[in-house]
């Protein structure tokens, strides 16, 4: 049986993985959750049901009505459930040295705990693409070959990929890797056609059901030029030699090219359960997590080229990972500011990616080899006073 810590346990991750836990009793233990503290509710309804050891909450002012939910919902048990509180609680129960720590918060806040699951020996199962986007050379520095098990569909289909391909452990056999994109829902859209669009309507996604700032993020595609330097760094495969392809029925998550002109997709159903899955088995398969595909109903399945001009965010994660050690973290800094202020109603959808190319224009950078978690965190501080500051003009 392994033990599992849970960040980000309220969310679409954390909600699913609690799925995947209950639906193969015997084979994980949950020894700890944590949540950002906006439905402490749900929070002390999850600790009871999993007989939890400790909850973090980051909000410190929802620590007090958490303790109360949890007497309410375990009577005299409570007292036996370690309530943390404040900005690094989950960092606190990410450390204690779990089988596996699913991090799956959602934002650059989710770095602390990524490192202290990995300094701790923990198997990260990394559903937070923006900790290692933002911290690429401290977590590549901090990770044992093979700590990190990919939890992002795209992500997980590479490593299966790989895993069935390719002979040799190091990466001479890989041509490219091929990372699938549902589109959106404004595929096929000009620039101008996007302009306007509601905050409603780029919460529509097609395909998948996230929480919105993942939703507005592939409404964009600056999700997938997120997850693009995520290939970059988890795969160690240059930024050109990853390649951006329009799936929109998001069957195949993603392919990897080999050198010999064959390629491997991995195909499923889009639910998320499966990666989430292999994340907290890895190298295991659980049994029976999701429907596979029917093969006995007709299908089709499109592939399509990136529009560049109308979706710039990949080229501009591109240009970010290129740029130096600590130009990613503002992109993805920029980018969250742009997000928030487009859900709050005060810009535009395209004002968004328009704000984080003109911060990234500003940055100097640090050199990937000067990275520390302070100068990421100076990075993180400027970018988003910078992009305030552009919004605010917008």
């Amino acid at each position: 049986m392994r033990s599992v810590t849970l960040l980000g346990s309220t969310g679409s991750i954390g909600t699913q993985a609690i799925d995947v836990v209950r639906a193969h009793p015997g084979r994980f233990r949950v020894e700890a959750i944590s949540a950002g503290g906006s439905d402490v509710a749900l929070l002390a309804d999850q600790a009871a049901l999993l007989d939890v050891r400790a909850v973090a909450v980051a909000d410190t002012a929802r620590a007090g009505d958490l303790r109360e939910a949890l007497r309410g919902r375990l009577g005299d048990r409570a007292r036996d459930v370690e309530v943390l509180a404040g900005p690094d609680a989950a960092a606190q129960v990410a450390g204690r040295g779990a089988d596996v720590v699913l991090n799956g918060i959602t934002g650059s806040v989710g770095l602390r705990p990524t490192l202290a699951a990995l300094e701790a020996g923990s198997t990260l199962a990394l559903a937070n693409k923006e900790s290692l986007v933002v911290g690429g050379p401290l977590v590549k520095a901090a990770a044992d070959p093979g700590q990190i098990v990919p939890v992002d569909s795209e992500h997980s289909a590479i490593a299966q990929a790989l895993r069935g391909g390719a002979h040799t452990a190091d990466r001479s056999e890989v041509r490219r890797l091929v990372l699938t994109a549902s589109g959106g829902p404004f595929r096929g859209r000009t620039r101008d056609e996007i302009e306007g669009v509601t905050a409603e309507q780029a919460l529509a996604h097609p395909t998948w059901a996230m929480g919105p700032v993942v939703t507005v993020n592939s409404a964009s595609l600056m999700n997938k030029g997120l997850e693009l330097i995520e290939a970059h760094l988890l795969f160690d495969v240059p930024t050109d030699d990853i390649t951006v392809v329009v799936h929109p029925q998001s069957v195949v998550h993603s392919m990897v090219e080999f050198c010999d002109g064959s390629t491997i997709a991995q195909a499923s159903p889009p639910d998320m359960r499966l990666p989430i899955a292999l994340g907290l088995s890895w190298p295991q398969r659980l049994d029976v997590v999701s429907p596979p595909c029917d093969w006995t109903q007709a299908a089709s399945w499109t592939f399509e080229p990136l529009d560049d001009a109308t979706f710039p965010a990949v080229g501009l994660a591109r240009a970010a990972a290129a740029a130096s050690g600590t130009h990613p973290a503002v992109y993805n800094a920029a980018n969250e500011q742009g997000v928030a202020a487009f859900l709050d109603g005060r810009v535009g959808f395209t004002d968004i990616v328009d704000t984080v190319a003109d911060v990234l224009g500003e940055h100097d950078g640090v050199p990937p080899a000067a990275v520390t978690l302070e100068t990421v965190e100076a990075a993180e501080d400027w970018a988003r006073r910078r992009a305030d500051e552009l919004l605010a003009r917008r």
